[in-house]
């Protein structure tokens, strides 16, 4: 037996979260009773569990990593016709969502999974799964201002961890630098901001890394399946909460 979200995020549902509000907003039947309570657990060999009148279903687990091309929405859809992430995944059947997100501006490494509950566990905030990117930025930052990024920097939604950075590349001729930035939270644009609050706005980023997971050769618009040790790697971070691990 296990909680009901569990269960939902298990079969792909969603995120145990999103399925919490599902139960909270009684749209889940547990052998034709509508469940409203949290604690309430299920056995999904036996119980007959039903989400907006439909019978969950058994999905085998999928976990991939994609290349995220700039200018493709992390969605499952856009209103606009933009292309989305899945319209890539051509060759997989079951129904997959991404693992955070990338903004429409941001290429490199996604995750897409149906396996709820290892797609919180990466994305909760108390876990700090580390991020790492490539980030093109305008003008030489002085050796000053990636210290202030180090350190944890102001923001309008509060100070920054600190963050792992270092020079990749410096070009004077063009007056860019390539930055490697590693982070643990997720906010909302978080790296072009806090390059922003240093006064070098960002004109290419490129997540490299998340976890222990390298986008390595992986050619864009492409995606490949991870290895079981691979998943057990990220699961076993994201437990830890381990910052430093790499």
């Amino acid at each position: 037996m296990e909680r009901l979200q569990k269960v939902l995020a298990q079969a792909g549902i969603a995120s145990r979260r999103k399925c919490e509000e599902l139960i909270l907003a009684g749209k889940v039947e547990v052998n034709g009773e509508t469940v409203t309570t949290l604690g309430t657990k299920a056995d999904p060999n036996q119980d007959i569990i039903k989400v907006n009148g439909k019978p969950i279903k058994h999905e085998q687990k999928i976990y991939i990593v994609f290349n995220k091309p700039k200018g493709v929405i992390t969605s499952a859809s856009d209103p606009e016709g933009r292309k989305i992430v899945t319209d890539y995944l051509k060759g997989i059947k079951e129904r997959v969502y991404p693992v955070g997100r990338l903004d429409y501006d941001t290429e490199g490494l996604l995750l897409l999974t149906n396996d709820g509950e290892f797609a919180n566990l990466l994305t909760h905030p108390r876990h700090h799964v580390p991020k790492t990117y490539l980030a093109t930025v305008e003008g030489i930052p002085h050796g000053s201002d990636l210290d202030k990024l180090k350190a944890g920097i102001q923001l309008e939604d509060g100070m920054t961890a600190p963050a792992e950075v270092e020079y990749k590349d410096i070009d004077t001729e063009k007056n860019e630098a390539v930055i490697s930035i590693t982070i643990h939270e997720g906010r909302n644009r978080q790296v072009r901001r806090m390059f922003d609050a240093i006064k070098h706005p960002v004109i290419r980023l490129k997540r490299v890394a998340f976890g222990d997971l390298l986008l390595h050769n992986l050619k864009r618009g492409l995606y490949r399946h991870l290895t079981k040790d691979e998943v057990q790697s990220l699961l076993n971070m994201a437990k830890s909460g381990n910052l430093n691990k790499r």
